[in-house]
C-alpha cells in the first residue's frame, strides 16, 4: 500500500488534538501559518455562580480543533504548533473531515448571533410545561413545572410541591437543570 503523501496532496481538512482548555490558543497559533486554515468552534452561555451569573467560554470539542491544509508541506509545522498535541489518528490512518461538515458547521455559527468569530450564544430553552429541577439555591433538588417564562428578567415562575400544597415560585433561568428532550426528527 502506498503513502498518501507521496503522490497528489490537496489540501483537506483534519481534526487537530490540542492540549486541554487551549483550543483557542491552538487555533490562533495555527492562523500564523502559511497554508493552514482553522475552525475553532466556541459556545458561550451564562453560568450562574457564588458572584453572580457571568459569561463563560468554551470549545464546542473540547481538546480538538479543525485545520485546513497539505499534510506532505505543514503536517510537521502543525503538529509542532503552540497548543497543539497531534492530529486526530486512527493508528496509521489520518481521517479527514468532510468540506461539507465544515460549512455546515459555519453556517450554523452563521445563523446565530455571534459575539466573535466561531463562538455560539447558548441560552437555556425552557417553555411552559417543561419539567425541570433546580441545581442551585435553597431549593437545590426540587423539581417542578414551568408555568410561565420572563425572558427579560432571566426568570421563571414553576409550580412546585412544598409542605403538601402546590406553590408558585419564581427562579432563576440559569439555577434549572433541564431534562433531556429527544431530538426533532
Amino acid at each position: 500500500m502506498s503513502d498518501p503523501l507521496e503522490n497528489d496532496d490537496p489540501p483537506a481538512w483534519y481534526c487537530v488534538r490540542t492540549k486541554s482548555k487551549r483550543e483557542h490558543i491552538a487555533a490562533k497559533s495555527l492562523r500564523q501559518l502559511e497554508g493552514v486554515e482553522t475552525f475553532c468552534p466556541r459556545l458561550r452561555y451564562r453560568k450562574a455562580t457564588r458572584r453572580g451569573k457571568i459569561w463563560w467560554v468554551e470549545a464546542m470539542f473540547p481538546g480538538y480543533i479543525f485545520a485546513f491544509f497539505s499534510r506532505r508541506e505543514n503536517e510537521r509545522n502543525v503538529v509542532h504548533t503552540h497548543g497543539v498535541m497531534t492530529l486526530l489518528k486512527f493508528g496509521d490512518y489520518v481521517p479527514e473531515i468532510p468540506a461539507s461538515f465544515i460549512a455546515e458547521m459555519c453556517r450554523l455559527m452563521e445563523e446565530q448571533e455571534s459575539v466573535e468569530d466561531d463562538t455560539l450564544t447558548l441560552q437555556p430553552q425552557v417553555r411552559p410545561g417543561d419539567e425541570v429541577e433546580i441545581a442551585h439555591g435553597p431549593m437545590q433538588g426540587m423539581q417542578g413545572k414551568v408555568i410561565e417564562v420572563l425572558p427579560s428578567s432571566e426568570r421563571v415562575k414553576l409550580l412546585i410541591e412544598f409542605l403538601g400544597n402546590d406553590q408558585v415560585i419564581d427562579a432563576d433561568l440559569f439555577s434549572l437543570l433541564l431534562p433531556n428532550k429527544p431530538l426533532p426528527e
